[in-house]
C-alpha cells in the first residue's frame, strides 16, 4: 500500500490532532496487533524531530479493530515549534518492525501564534 499525501497546518501554542481511519478492502483495518508512530521534521535529513502521540482516541488508548489512529501534539510541543514548513509521516507497525506501513505523509505548515 502506498502512503496517502495530506498536508496539514499546525497553530503554534495550540493543541493539534489529526484523526485517520485506515481501511483495507473498504472496511476498517483491524489494528489490534499494530502500534503507530509519527514524527515531524524540518527536512528529511534533519536529525531532530518532534514525536506525535499516536493512539486510538487522543487519550493514550491502544489501537483496536476500529482502524482509527489519532496523532497529536500538546500546546507545549506546538509552542516550541518555529514558524515555517516541516515534513511529517505516520506509520503503523507490528512487533520488532516485522511489518511497517507508511499510512500518510505530507508537509506541515506551522503558523506563528499571536496571543501569548
Amino acid at each position: 500500500m502506498s502512503a496517502g499525501t495530506h498536508n496539514i497546518t499546525i497553530d503554534q501554542g495550540a493543541t493539534f490532532e489529526l484523526t485517520v481511519t485506515i481501511k483495507e478492502s473498504g472496511s476498517a483495518k483491524d489494528l489490534s496487533s499494530y502500534s503507530a508512530r509519527a514524527q515531524l521534521r524540518k527536512s528529511k535529513e534533519s536529525s531532530t524531530s518532534v514525536v506525535f502521540t499516536c493512539d486510538r482516541d487522543g487519550a493514550g488508548s491502544a489501537l483496536s479493530d476500529t482502524g482509527v489512529v489519532t496523532m497529536g501534539l500538546t500546546p507545549a510541543q506546538t509552542n516550541s515549534l518555529t514558524e515555517g514548513k516541516y515534513l511529517y509521516d505516520l506509520e503503523i507497525f507490528t512487533a520488532n518492525d516485522a511489518i511497517v506501513n507508511r499510512i500518510i505523509q505530507g508537509s506541515a505548515t506551522v503558523n506563528r501564534g499571536i496571543t501569548r
